[in-house]
């Protein structure tokens, strides 16, 4: 934890690299350890939004550490500035799970 799920219509060519970079950029917006953050991502995707314009879907999940408001723009930029899609074609769900629902190692962490 925290976990970002990254669906698109675009074509990713250098998918470790941009996981490994969103991997940063959450780690940094959480201030949680990079250590801890699962990145997944799912290119090439049927999507339509609209239209045709490539469009992404993240989703976030974290306990706690979620400032939606804030952490909105730097991710619309990431995104645009990485994978050329269009901010206004860009939806983020971010979710604040509790700690008893979210295990790791064998346990919850609450």
């Amino acid at each position: 934890m925290p976990y970002i799920n990254v669906s698109t219509s675009a074509k990713v060519n250098d998918k470790r690299k941009l996981l490994e970079e969103i991997s940063i950029l959450i780690s940094s917006l959480t201030n949680k350890s990079r250590r801890f953050v699962m990145a997944k991502i799912d290119d090439n995707c049927q999507m339509y939004f609209e239209d045709e314009t490539p469009s992404c879907f993240l989703e976030i999940k974290s306990i706690g550490s979620l400032n939606p408001s804030e952490m909105a723009k730097p991710i619309s930029d990431f995104i645009h500035d990485k994978m050329g899609i269009p901010i206004d074609k860009i939806y983020i769900s971010f979710e604040d799970v509790p700690a008893s629902l979210w295990a790791w190692n064998g346990r919850t962490f609450g």
